[in-house]
Parts: C-alpha cells; sequence; structure tokens
C-alpha cells in the first residue's frame, strides 16, 4: 500500500508541553508513505479492513522531534514496493532508510493542530516557537 500524503506532524517535548511540528517535502509536492494493507473476517461480522504505516530510523530533519519516522518511498520505487510477486526480503528492506533530509523540512505551527477536530489551514501555518529542527 501507498499512503499519499502533503506533510505530517511530529511533537517535541519541551517541558512539560509539547510543540506541534509539520513536516514535508522542500518543494511542497505529495510524496507517498509505505504501508500494509490487510482485509481479514471476523466469522461473526463484516470484513474489516485494516492499515498501517511503516516507521525506519528518523532523519536528520526529525531527529530532534522523534527516533524514527514513516517510510516514505520515492516514486522511482513505488512499482517494487507493490510488486506481489517479490518475495525477496532483502530487495524490500532496501526501502526501509530514512527520507533524504535535504529534501525535507520541519517548522513549528500553532497547538491548534492538538485538537483532532480542527482540519483547518491553520494547521500548518507556521508560528514561531523555541529552536527545533534545523531546516537549513
Amino acid at each position: 500500500m501507498l499512503g499519499p500524503a502533503d506533510g505530517f506532524f511530529e511533537w517535541q517535548k519541551l517541558d512539560r508541553k509539547k510543540q506541534p511540528f509539520y513536516i514535508r517535502m522542500r518543494d511542497e509536492h505529495p510524496f507517498a508513505f509505505c504501508g500494509l494493507w490487510e482485509r481479514w473476517e471476523d466469522p461473526d461480522s463484516e470484513a474489516i479492513e485494516t492499515c498501517t504505516i511503516l516507521t525506519t530510523e528518523a532523519n536528520d530533519v526529525i531527529k530532534p522531534l522523534h527516533d524514527r519516522m514513516p517510510v516514505i518511498l520515492p516514486p522511482s520505487d513505488y512499482d517494487l514496493w507493490l510488486d506481489s510477486g517479490i518475495s525477496e526480503q532483502d530487495r524490500l528492506k532496501l526501502l526501509f532508510r530514512p527520507y533524504p533530509d535535504r529534501e525535507m523540512e520541519a517548522f513549528p505551527v500553532d497547538t491548534f493542530v492538538n485538537n483532532p477536530k480542527m482540519e483547518d489551514p491553520r494547521c500548518i501555518i507556521p508560528v514561531d516557537s523555541p529552536p527545533g529542527p534545523s531546516n537549513g
């Protein structure tokens, strides 16, 4: 499964609070998370579809926020990941690397994003914050 996105959030612990950061590609283009999808049926209920986003070690943009990050695939690897005929684990393991930090940026956003009911452009507007991950 590929999970399309244009960004994601991570939180940095600062004393007694957490500062949210928005993470995206520097060129602001969409990208794809590497994931797994499954459909299973409980004998007593309807089919259930589930998915998960896989993670790997953090790159230098994410490290100040968290020790891991989603596996983000470049378009050149989409076909390899989606090819159900590949059984060599070593070929797929090569995809589980941190995405190049030079192509990503992270910046603090308002704690407005901490409320899951909020779905608004304000969630990704940069704000001033204590020092966080380097964007340079």
